[in-house]
């Protein structure tokens, strides 16, 4: 039997070992996840919520379990890992709490008929999370899946398969009915046959562009919806009228957390050129004050690169700004942290052009990367110059500002005066290369129902 190994991006040893799933074992657990969402249709909504909370509280109950195992898997500082259950908690709630109403028929009255638009379950629902948050990109479709009477297949990130498994334990000791949440881990080729399966009836994948385009190829065969949430190359306008303090705060920590291993990120910042010197010099001191360290220390705020290739490629991307005339004001090179780890340093850069790598590829590193703008025409024009379109932060007391901007900005979201964020209230969708679909808010239960028209005559 196959096997993954996971290594530990700071000690570098194993991680974590778990057996790939063969063809028997695929299919053994297709046919297991029809069987549930053959019976689980018919479940009352009430059931359904107090399920998901009861699998929600089952993960809060193992909270330092998980965030070790996230730690270790990703790298992740145990503190932002343990802020990742938090988070996941939160997200399943407002969706338990909006599922009612979401989930109720739409009535459009007719004298003498019953006319409704029933929301009723899709059936099998291949979930692919990304590692990078490994439980919010995935609790972003299980909680709402099975909210709407589903069953759901997690196929984790192979940096990150314990996160599958840890959902699948909840459900169970929530007492789901049998088979309703498996986890499954696999090969790429083995996920795309998958993917291409009659027993599967949606697929969610978080990841990156490639991966958006293999998983689109294996359902091109099938009429057979699919989600994509595919990164993006997120930027920042500081305007002249920032508050500036809180600016620098929010805007370094939207480019730095989770070792800017996030998809939204801010990963291009422009600044208005009235206060663009005084903004690099005050950036400067916040990105030099990340501890790099064993993530299991409380005191660590930056942890390693993930994954192993990606250090290379942040040096590359970093030497090309640099050959091209940006200034390099700390960091930009591979390091260890105590002779131990994977790490990227905090790093910014300035005086960086549209046409450098850095502001045309996703980073996804701790990087702020900074460029001067004289206007907002000129900020508007290279915001939106990007085949990526997840989200763009405005930095302004403004508010006209900002509203006239979001209107011509390409970006699924649109924040003013905050960034690197997700309120599960708002669809978390993106524009052009970032994907497509909608997870999350009222909008996240549209892709796991299917609609059915009702239309009754009462009566001649």
């Amino acid at each position: 039997m196959q096997r993954l190994d996971v290594d530990d991006p700071f000690t570098l040893e194993n991680a974590c070992s778990v057996p790939l799933a063969d063809s028997a074992r695929v299919n053994d657990v297709l046919d297991r996840a029809r069987a549930a969402a053959t019976s689980y249709r018919s479940s009352k909504i009430a059931d359904r919520m107090a399920l998901v909370e009861a699998a929600t509280k089952a993960m809060e109950n193992r909270r330092e379990e998980i965030a070790a195992d996230i730690s270790r898997m990703m790298g992740k500082p145990i503190a932002q890992a343990r802020s990742e259950v938090a988070g996941m908690a939160v997200r399943a709630r407002h969706m338990i709490s909006i599922a009612e109403s979401s989930l109720a028929d739409i009535v459009l009255p007719k004298e003498g008929f019953d006319r409704r638009i029933v929301k009723e379950p899709i059936g099998v629902v291949l979930d692919v999370p990304a590692w990078n948050y490994p439980l919010l990109t995935a609790i972003n479709v299980v909680a709402p899946a099975v909210l709407a009477g589903n069953a759901v297949i997690i196929k984790h990130s192979p940096r990150s398969p314990l996160c599958g498994m840890h959902f699948q334990r909840a459900f169970e000791d929530a007492g789901a009915p049998k088979d309703l949440v498996q986890s499954l881990d696999c090969d790429h080729p083995t996920t795309e046959r998958i993917v291409g399966d009659g027993r599967v009836d949606h697929v969610v994948f978080t990841g990156s562009i490639l991966g958006g385009h293999r998983i689109q190829e294996a359902a091109s065969k099938r009429f057979v919806d699919v989600g994509l949430e595919l990164g993006g190359n997120d930027s920042a306008y500081v305007a002249a009228d920032c508050d500036f303090n809180n600016t620098i705060e929010n805007i370094v920590d939207g480019c730095i957390y989770n070792a800017g291993q996030s998809c939204c990120a801010v990963e291009r910042v422009y600044v208005h050129a009235a206060v663009y010197d005084r903004f690099v010099e005050a950036c400067l001191p916040l990105v030099r004050a990340y501890v790099m360290g064993n993530p299991m220390d409380e005191t660590t705020t930056l942890g390693p690169i993930a994954q192993p290739s990606h250090v290379a490629d942040l040096q590359r991307l970093v030497l090309d700004a640099k050959d091209n005339g940006a200034r390099v004001l700390h960091g930009g090179n591979a390091t260890s942290a105590g002779g131990k780890g994977r790490f990227f340093e905090p790093t910014l850069i300035a005086d960086v052009q549209q046409s450098m790598r850095l502001f045309q590829e996703e980073s996804f590193g701790p990087i702020v990367a900074i460029g001067k703008v004289n206007s907002d025409e000129e900020a508007l024009a290279k915001m939106n110059d990007s085949r990526l379109g997840l989200t763009a932060s405005v930095w302004t007391t403004d508010p006209d500002r900002a509203r006239k901007m979001a209107k011509a900005l390409e970006a699924g979201t649109v924040y003013m005066n905050r960034c690197d964020s997700v309120d599960p209230a708002l669809p978390w969708t993106g524009v052009k290369d970032s994907g497509k679909g909608s997870s999350l808010s009222a909008l996240g239960f549209d892709s796991l129902t299917k609609a059915k028209s009702i239309h009754f005559r009462l009566h001649w």
